[in-house]
């Protein structure tokens, strides 16, 4: 059963990779060129030569962006479809299509808009060199802050689903996350390394873009995920 079911995560996340590389292939990449334009132009006015090419910006923006999030999706959809396994019929009691849509829906907020609301995507020419490790670190500890959060909350609502209702449970647990997640984001160090005289506007689209491609990703996980599950389950009960 769990193998089927990881068949069907990984599946429904190349899928996605596939959807989310024609969306950023039409929306991001044309903010990324400009922004490497900017970088260039940046480093011709300082006198600086421009670095070596290793990989095509042409390899960049096909092959190498498909492969990318492909696997992206390959892996994040088997990791998906074994935290549905492990809720399914245990700590959940919703059929498998709107169990689905929720857990990409907590993904998505826990993996993807609280750390991009502390330390949001930034394109090329943005960001000192000497602190992406630094930078990186910080963004990997806020997902996995967001990430315990949210199993906390979940945890408050199973605990007082009994006594004060699935309606005020929720929005006690929701609250909780909220408290949370505020509370960390004001204590985290900010990162501000964008250039006064960088496009507001291609920063802007750049970002939406970021969010857009996660959003394709995670809906389409979902859906895809738990219309097959549900199908598989009826082609079941009639063979049986």
């Amino acid at each position: 059963m769990v193998g089927k079911l990881l068949m069907r995560g990984m599946l429904a996340g190349i899928v996605a990779g596939l959807l989310t590389f024609g969306f950023a292939r039409i929306v991001g990449e044309p903010q990324v060129d400009q922004a490497i334009s900017f970088g260039e132009k940046v480093d011709a006015a300082n006198g600086e030569a421009p670095e070596p090419e290793l990989v095509s910006r042409h390899t960049q923006a096909g092959v190498g962006l498909l492969t990318g999030v492909v696997t992206y999706g390959a892996a994040f959809g088997g990791l998906f479809s074994l935290v549905f396994a492990f809720a399914y019929g245990r700590g959940s009691r919703l059929p498998a299509r709107p169990l689905a849509a929720w857990l990409a829906a907590a993904a998505f907020v826990a993996l993807v808009i609280v750390p991009s609301i502390k330390y949001p995507a930034n394109p090329p020419a943005v960001g000192d060199h000497d602190t992406i490790g630094y930078r990186t670190g910080l963004f990997f500890l806020m997902i996995a802050i967001s990430v315990a959060t949210m199993a906390f909350s979940v945890s408050v609502r199973r605990h007082l689903l009994a006594k004060l209702g699935p309606w005020n449970a929720s929005i006690v647990a929701g609250l909780a996350f909220v408290a949370i997640i505020a509370a960390v984001q004001i204590g985290l160090p900010s990162i501000d390394e964008v250039p006064a005289e960088f496009p507001a506007a291609v920063l802007w689209k750049f970002r939406v873009a970021a969010i857009g491609m996660q959003a394709i990703m995670w809906t389409t996980i979902g859906l895809l995920f738990g219309a097959w599950v549900e199908r598989g389950e009826r082609t079941g009960m009639r063979a049986a």
